[in-house]
């Protein structure tokens, strides 16, 4: 016990979340990747790869939350550094789903849109909490300016993800109480542009459409979203699976199938079916296997974690820690919400992986460094799970005025304890005055 207290610093509670989180990813990813695992003729192979981004990731979470919050304003240098990956992924990236999301690097495929979206957080952040050297007009600006940028580049090959990052950068502007008229001004501006955006989807031929990267394959998902069910039913009463609805239709079987208890991990069938039953489509094989109850659960993992990451901005005194762990939060709940409302046919099918859970690479490491930077926050700014710290720094000041009494060092009488915290590290400093108290600062 007393090892796992020194190993695992910060909030429990988010520790045990991130835990539980991991567990249902492996045996979901292991259950789901069985198309995989049969085109290579290795049961082990999927898991395998999943399992060592997962123990990378969890390295990464122990380094992290060890690192004191105020270092973390260095993420801003990835910002330029992801835009110009975003700039080159169009020409140079690799196509995947008719998409040129990935970039390739000595053998190592990663998105930059995942380092963008940490990126963005921190600068927004960061910018934020410093209102004694800019205005909040030059805060906007700033904030806008990159954000758009990114938004712009990311959102040709991945409109979801750019239309994610924005609104969880408004939401945290909008709890960081920006000027109210610019939020209000910036709001009618997207709304305008999205409808005019859906319109011009809905209206123009497919001819012109297919000039456009990706704008058939946004008005294809839309459609289909917006058709009602019955159009796919023919004369004899057959629900007919087509191509447009092929993902969706499985995913609605799996839910179907679940029950309220599930058929056990490994016993899915709609996993063999999916296309990204272990990504995009994951939660649709939570449900299948584990049921609504196992549905709920992870549904519950997400809310515990955005309450619990409220909790940790209220302790923070600074406002830099309480608006990055704001932003990594939200980010990640949003993100899950959009995963799950994809499984249950709310929104179209968007490319969404389920932070933690669904199988990934660059989306495991990132959602990993996002748990790394709430760990950190909770304990260096909230100064959350060091109660261990605090007793033991209690028990070496009682030690230390009863020797300073025994040798007569100083009388009870004018003790005083001068406390530093330096990093969540008390130091006591002994002092002897006669009438006054005198403060020592680190």
């Amino acid at each position: 016990m007393d090892l796992a207290n020194k190993l695992f610093k910060g909030d429990r509670v988010i520790w045990i979340i991130f835990m539980f989180l991991c567990l249902i990813s492996v045996l979901e990813v292991f259950s789901a990747t069985s198309t995989i695992a049969y085109k290579n003729a290795n049961y082990w192979a999927p898991i395998a790869r999943h399992g060592f981004f997962l123990v990378g990731g969890f390295v990464l979470v122990l380094l992290l939350h060890n690192i004191p919050y105020r270092f973390f304003p260095l993420i801003i240098l990835l910002l330029p550094v992801s835009i110009v990956m975003l700039l080159a992924a169009p020409f140079v990236g690799i196509e995947l789903n008719d998409a040129h999301r990935w970039l390739d690097l000595f053998g190592i495929q990663f998105q930059p849109s995942e380092f963008a979206k940490l990126s963005i957080i921190v600068y927004i952040a960061f910018l934020m909490s410093k209102r004694n050297r800019f205005t909040d007009d030059q805060i906007f600006k700033y904030i806008l300016i990159a954000l758009g940028i990114t938004c712009v580049l990311i959102l040709p090959e991945n409109f979801s993800t750019a239309f994610m990052l924005f609104g969880v950068s408004y939401l945290l502007m909008f709890i960081g109480q920006m000027p109210i008229k610019k939020m209000l001004t910036l709001a009618g501006v997207i709304v305008l542009a999205l409808c005019l955006f859906v319109g011009g989807l809905m209206t123009l031929q497919d001819n012109v459409l297919d000039k456009i990267p990706r704008a058939s394959v946004w008005k294809g998902r839309l459609v289909e979203h917006l058709s009602h069910q019955k159009e796919n039913v023919d004369e004899s009463g057959v629900y007919k699976i087509t191509d447009d609805n092929y993902q969706v239709s499985h995913a609605n079987m799996a839910i179907a199938n679940g029950g309220v208890f599930g058929q056990m991990p490994g016993h899915g069938e709609q996993r063999d079916f999916l296309p990204q039953a272990y990504s995009d489509f994951i939660y649709a094989i939570i449900i299948e296997e584990l049921g609504v109850v196992g549905g709920v659960f992870v549904l519950l993992l997400y809310i515990m974690l955005l309450v619990r990451v409220a909790m940790i901005a209220q302790r923070c005194d600074k406002l830099f820690p309480k608006f990055l762990v704001l932003g990594c939060g939200l980010l990640i709940v949003i993100q899950a919400i959009f995963n799950m409302a994809v499984a249950v046919n709310l929104i179209p099918v968007t490319g969404q992986p389920m932070p933690l859970v669904s199988r990934g690479g660059t989306s495991t490491l990132i959602s990993c460094v996002y748990f790394g930077i709430i760990l950190s926050v909770s304990r260096f700014g909230a100064n959350m799970g060091n109660e261990d710290n605090t007793l033991e720094d209690s028990d070496s000041d009682q030690e230390t005025e009863s020797a300073a009494s025994e040798e007569g060092i100083v009388d009870k009488n004018v003790f005083m304890e001068t406390k530093v915290e330096t990093g969540g590290i008390s130091l006591t400093a002994v002092k002897s005055s006669n009438k006054e108290k005198e403060k020592a600062e680190i």
